[in-house]
């Protein structure tokens, strides 16, 4: 369970309703981040209560690690901040943004980028430099786990294939082509499985 003094990121599910919700995959992630990372449209919560309450929308970077036109793919342990994943297959690496990334109060788009560079560094021992860029949101109103939580999709082009996790909760780390991944898809959680059928488009050029 999470810990009930963790303060995590969020905005209200109402100004993403007024932005324009949807479910599953949105290329437009500018027109939301914009929005949602304006000091006064985001704050923390306590996420022992956010985890219930979908009123609330907590912004998790999700990023996608590619070398050589494969994907990083892996098995979340049982070790996993989110119990509700454990043993799914995931490309996605990422996590809540605590309110140690910058104050107790709010939030700025220089505050997230500093996150999401925090969190790659913990959760992967990576071999060389990247590249990264948003490409989308993820929104999925069919679980309980998706209810509460808005995915913000990283692409990350690494410079090297050498990569070790940096966290017990990332369990059977290899690379695997495009291909493997539709083959296998069952076994993705869902985040993964959007992330997936959009790969044609949002997957690194060359």
């Amino acid at each position: 369970m999470p810990k009930a003094d963790e303060q995590v990121l969020v905005v209200r599910r109402a100004l993403f309703d007024e932005l324009g919700s949807f479910q599953g995959f949105s290329p437009d992630a500018t027109r939301y981040l914009d929005v949602f990372l304006r000091r006064e449209n985001n704050f923390f919560a306590p996420r022992s209560s956010a985890e219930t309450d979908p009123s609330l929308k907590q912004l998790i970077p999700y990023a996608v690690f590619t070398h050589g036109g494969r994907v990083l793919r892996y098995v979340r342990g049982g070790k996993s901040g989110e119990k509700r994943l454990v043993a799914k297959a995931s490309i996605g690496i990422g996590g809540h943004i605590n309110d140690g990334d910058e104050g107790l109060f709010a939030f700025n788009a220089d505050a997230y980028r500093a996150a999401v560079e925090r969190e790659i560094r913990e959760e992967l021992r990576l071999g060389g430099g990247f590249r990264d860029r948003v490409v989308g949101l993820i929104n999925d109103d069919s679980n309980e786990v998706g209810q509460v939580h808005l995915g913000v999709v990283h692409v990350v082009e690494l410079e090297s294939a050498e990569v070790a996790p940096g966290e017990a909760a990332i369990a059977k780390l290899e690379f695997v082509e495009p291909a493997t991944l539709f083959a296998e898809r069952d076994a993705l959680e869902t985040w993964s499985q959007i992330v997936a059928d959009r790969w044609a488009e949002i997957a690194p050029a060359g």
